[in-house]
């Protein structure tokens, strides 16, 4: 079954096509990634399934409704969380504060504030960051920061969990607890689309990548049919 897809996606900035007639799927219960040279779109086409872009032109849809032209809140609260490329917390709140956020205001009926708290715990927990729930976000880690953001989108309790490079500045320790993070999110239930760069990380969690380059898709299959692909090794892997 497939959770979310896209119909010719294409967003132009200027007379610059930053993500050209793609078509995508994601499958439920996948772990699913997406990979490119810098400025490929990857990014951009995040932004358009989250809103927060308008399209150009295309259709996303997801679990087989229309959500392209809804705002950013309501398709978090019909079930897709996101983090960002550069981290977006609340640097003076503390971490339990920045999980609850999610908890309390990512759904159609806001939780209480006591309900919201015990559900940020288990997220904060979840992640790893029980011993830092008081900490002032600004003062963790990076690693820690992208970790305050993955809980405060599953305090949305999203069915679709988009990571762009959860994985990037992070050392290889920090890289292989992050992969266990991803592949743990899944066994719960959530999918996962995720850009990333790192390619142990990408190759090792994902079931399928894509490819884009120039903001088209150039490749659509198993990590061992992308890293077989002559085009994607000739424009992004490299020999």
């Amino acid at each position: 079954m497939r959770i979310l897809e896209g119909e010719k996606v294409t967003k132009y900035f200027g007379g610059l096509a930053a993500v050209s007639n793609v078509d995508f799927h994601v499958d439920k219960g996948e772990i699913f990634g997406l990979i490119g040279p810098n400025g490929a779109g990857k990014t951009t086409l995040f932004n358009l399934v989250s809103a927060s872009l308008p399209l150009k032109s295309g259709v996303i849809k997801f679990k087989g409704g229309k959500i392209s032209g809804l705002k950013p809140h309501q398709i978090c609260r019909l079930g897709v969380a996101r983090t960002f490329q550069a981290v977006k917390i609340f640097g003076n709140m503390p971490v339990i504060q920045n999980v609850m956020l999610g908890s309390m205001f990512g759904r159609p009926k806001a939780a209480q504030s006591m309900d919201a708290a015990k559900e940020a715990a288990q997220w904060v927990e979840f992640v790893g960051l029980s011993a830092m729930s008081a900490t002032p976000a600004r003062d963790l880690t990076l690693v820690n920061q992208k970790r305050v953001e993955v809980a405060r989108a599953l305090a949305t309790k999203p069915e679709l969990l988009m990571l762009d490079e959860l994985m990037a500045g992070l050392n290889p320790t920090e890289v292989a607890e992050s992969m266990e993070l991803v592949t743990t999110i899944r066994d719960r239930g959530i999918t996962v689309f995720m850009i990333e760069h790192v390619m142990k990380a990408i190759m090792n969690v994902c079931d399928r990548i894509m490819v884009l380059h120039h903001g088209e898709k150039i490749a659509d299959g198993t990590p061992q049919e992308i890293t077989t692909s002559k085009k994607v090794i000739e424009v992004y892997l490299g020999e």
